[in-house]
């Protein structure tokens, strides 16, 4: 009966974090272009300004390096990605895994707060609660084993 109930909560959390895999591919499809969306919207802005004359080519190649610094996510991303493999791997081994479950949830509940922290796109934005909701019903399930 335990065994079987065993495998019914992997399947369950095994389709779940699919979910969130699924939520982490269509953010990176969103950010990408984002440096070039902001190029375009920056240069925009200073020429309704009618400032281009007044502002230096250098000043904004600093303004795009600061603003891709500060809204880069490629490395939670990656940490994601990471965490990801390795709850998948945990779900496979015949050992009491749900501490190790949790922490890896914890910490990609804290990849996914930086990313809606540096989101500048709504669909970031929506993708992160969607991912934040999917891990939250994921650790109910690992309150449920060993």
């Amino acid at each position: 009966m335990k065994k079987l109930e065993g495998n019914i909560i992997k399947e369950d959390l095994s389709a779940r974090i699919d979910k969130v895999e699924a939520f982490v591919l269509q953010i990176c499809e969103y950010s990408t272009g984002l440096i070039d969306e902001y190029i375009v919207k920056l240069k925009e802005r200073i020429n309704k300004l009618k400032m281009a004359e007044l502002v230096d080519e250098t000043r904004i190649a600093q303004e795009i390096v600061i603003y891709s610094d500060k809204c880069s996510i490629e490395e939670e991303i990656t940490r994601l990605k990471s965490h990801i493999e390795q709850f998948r791997e945990l779900l496979e081994v015949d050992f009491p895994v749900g501490k190790k479950l949790d922490f890896i949830i914890q910490e990609m509940n804290r990849e996914t707060n930086t990313i809606g922290s540096k989101s500048v796109k709504l669909e970031i934005t929506n993708l992160v609660i969607e991912i934040k909701t999917e891990l939250e019903n994921i650790r109910e399930q690992i309150q449920n084993i060993e």
